[in-house]
């Protein structure tokens, strides 16, 4: 995949990060046995998707052609070829 420019936007880069805002505030509250702030981090994880889809409507993702070019290139780049064997010289 290198190359491609999976995930590298704003809308990526922020839903992901606001995802795992809530994702650690859920674990520290679970590890303290507070069932509240578990579920509060939980809707926080849940928001980072939310805001991540709202943010990519918004024109902030990435264009869905860019999936069809990349996969179209990366099909051809791994074709195999193999080199037909010299003819023994004789």
């Amino acid at each position: 995949m290198a190359g491609s420019s999976h995930g590298h936007t704003p809308a990526a880069w922020t839903g992901v990060t606001i995802a795992f805002i809530g994702f650690c505030v859920s674990g520290a509250y679970m590890v303290m046995a507070e069932p509240l702030g578990f579920w509060a981090g939980m809707v926080i994880t849940v928001l980072g998707g939310v805001v991540g889809m709202i943010m990519k409507a918004m024109g902030l993702g990435q264009p869905k052609d860019a999936h069809a070019v990349y996969h179209q290139a990366s099909a051809k780049s791994s074709e195999v070829v193999t080199p037909e064997p010299a003819a023994a010289k004789g």
